[in-house]
């Protein structure tokens, strides 16, 4: 998957709080009722979202009974901030103002 298919993704204003809701979920992840009673959209409008986030290989999702729970895949988020530090930066984490703390 290419990697400004998964930025194009992150550049929808509701995709990117759906990104930061579930990541700030951790491992434990969040039903799509959820996502979409904090955001405050309807299921069919967030439906749609989920898959193109899933489709890009953002998201990642398991069932647990009659729920779909979403968690981020984070070894994609890995190679986007890979991605980021190795090409916008030219391999030094310094030019793009990242500390150690920060990794």
């Amino acid at each position: 998957m290419e990697e400004a298919q998964r930025f194009a993704a992150l550049g929808n204003e509701l995709r990117l709080a759906v990104f930061r809701l579930v990541i700030a979920s951790g491992d434990r992840g969040l039903p799509a009722g959820q996502i979409a009673a904090q955001l405050d959209v309807p299921a069919s409008t967030l439906s749609s979202h989920l898959k193109t986030m899933q489709q890009v290989g953002l998201l990642n999702s398991r069932r647990e009974q009659q729920k779909l729970i979403y968690t981020v895949n984070h070894e994609v988020v890995r190679e986007l901030i890979g991605f980021l530090v190795r090409d916008c930066c030219q391999s030094q984490p310094d030019l793009c103002g990242l500390t150690i703390k920060d990794r």
